[in-house]
């Protein structure tokens, strides 16, 4: 049955802020305590959606959550009223209230790993949203990371939902921010590759020296036996721990696929041959296109300065593939020049477009970052439910809702501010109902 790959971006939320608290995240780090724009950080985005829209992609929207959630903050012990927690945690500790407050569902990457009805065992698609245990401020999104997908894709004739792996480090997960699958076509079984930085009880492996490894091998296999992948469409795969010490703190940093197309830095993978030949092997209907990026024309301090791996690889209506990649691509002259040349020469990558995403680029995420990849055949398109996908009514409606309720202006000092989050809420009591999802959030119920 023919099938389309659906991009779900996270829309940005109110709080969209710099913290700076992904230790391993260069960007995260380094623009900590700037002050934010929410308002362009969502328009940013919305246009980046619209874009691909427009050109015959299918587009869908994933909202933002609750923040600052009080009830994270009351389960570690700030009490009172909802004023009286934001002022306590602010005064005893910020760096938990800049947690509670952070916006990073936004980068919908990590929202969960996903498998197509083509790959697995009941015919269909399987989501398990991810543990992101590695970080405190992530590890409170799961529960209703789960509930928006379970409202979206609600009919379990075609879906099937699977909670978060337990929350230890054994069973690291970050989501579809290390799993990317390739095939002939989106409706045929394909390959699914699961990086890992990690194996838990293996002190002899590689490992990074100075930034942790997030995911481990134990939760992709865990993730593979939910899903009920066979072994034909497994590849495990370690990432280079030289690459997690440089910044690439999630293999979409460093490695992008679509189709039989696999675009990566050489220092992507600890055993790049081996990697290259699991998947040749195992890739059934198409011969593996795998574009390599040498160092020498892109060192990994670049590739992570640029983002230009943290890229969107999208088959347009021709065929042939578009390459979109953040400004700071073009303004990296190596980078942009690589690029450049990788259009000329005549391969599958036909385009390259660029969006301004500075305000998400500046706490670590790029266009990669910002989606979920959900590959849908007809009647799984049509059994979803279509309120969360881009039209150019749903476009116009989210950019008034940017307008009426975001701020432009945010530092780490307005956190605390009540007022702040009653203009959160009332914003995402506004987008349910634009949206059509119900009484997805705490607050609603």
């Amino acid at each position: 049955m023919k099938a389309v790959e659906a991009n779900f971006d996270g829309l940005v939320g109110p709080t969209h802020n710099y913290a700076g608290l992904s230790w391993g995240n260069v960007a995260s780090q380094t623009n900590v305590n700037a002050v934010s724009n929410p308002r362009e950080a969502a328009r940013q985005g919305l246009l980046k959606m619209k874009a691909l829209a427009d050109l015959g992609l299918t587009q869908g929207v994933l909202p933002p959550h609750e923040r600052p959630h009080l009830p994270t903050l009351r389960r570690i012990g700030f009490s009172g009223s909802d004023a009286e927690v934001l002022a306590e945690a602010e005064k005893t500790d910020p760096v938990l209230l800049s947690a509670a407050s952070s916006a990073s569902c936004m980068w919908t990457a990590n929202a969960a790993t996903v498998s197509p009805s083509a790959d697995t065992a009941d015919g269909r698609v399987h989501f398990t949203p991810a543990n992101l245990n590695a970080k405190f401020h992530r590890s409170i999104e799961h529960e209703t990371t789960g509930r928006v997908l379970q409202t979206i894709f609600a009919n379990p004739q075609y879906f099937a939902h699977h909670p978060a792996l337990p929350a230890v480090s054994q069973f690291g997960d970050e989501g579809a921010a290390n799993h990317t699958r390739l095939c002939a076509a989106y409706g045929e079984p394909g390959v699914e590759l699961f990086v890992y930085g990690r194996e838990a009880f293996n002190e002899s492996a590689p490992r990074p020296i100075r930034y942790p490894a997030r995911q481990t091998r134990e939760a992709c296999e865990a993730i593979a036996r939910l899903h009920g992948l066979p072994e034909r469409c497994q590849v495990l795969a370690q990432q280079n721990p030289e690459a997690i010490d440089a910044g690439v703190f999630h293999n979409d940093v460093i490695a992008v696929g679509n189709g039989n197309v696999l675009f990566y830095h050489e220092r992507a993978f600890l055993d790049e041959e081996w990697v290259l030949t699991d998947i040749r092997g195992k890739l059934a209907g198409a011969q593996l296109v795998p574009i390599r990026v040498a160092a020498s024309d892109v060192g990994l301090q670049d590739a992570v300065k640029s983002y230009l791996f943290n890229s969107q690889l999208l088959t347009r209506q021709d065929g042939r593939m578009l390459l979109v990649v953040p400004q700071e691509c073009r303004d990296t002259p190596n980078v942009s020049a690589y690029l450049d040349a990788l259009v000329a020469d005549g391969g599958p990558i036909a385009e390259v477009r660029t969006f301004d995403l500075k305000q998400s680029m500046q706490n670590g995420g790029g266009p990669a970052c910002l989606r979920l990849r959900v590959a849908l055949n007809e009647s799984e398109l049509q059994a979803m439910h279509p309120g969360v996908m881009m039209t150019d009514a749903l476009f116009e409606q989210l950019m008034q809702w940017v307008e009426r309720y975001y701020r432009d202006r945010l530092s780490q000092k307005d956190l605390a501010d009540p007022s702040l989050l009653r203009e959160s809420r009332e914003a995402l009591d506004a987008l349910t109902g634009i949206l059509g999802l119900g009484s997805i959030y705490e607050f609603q119920r």
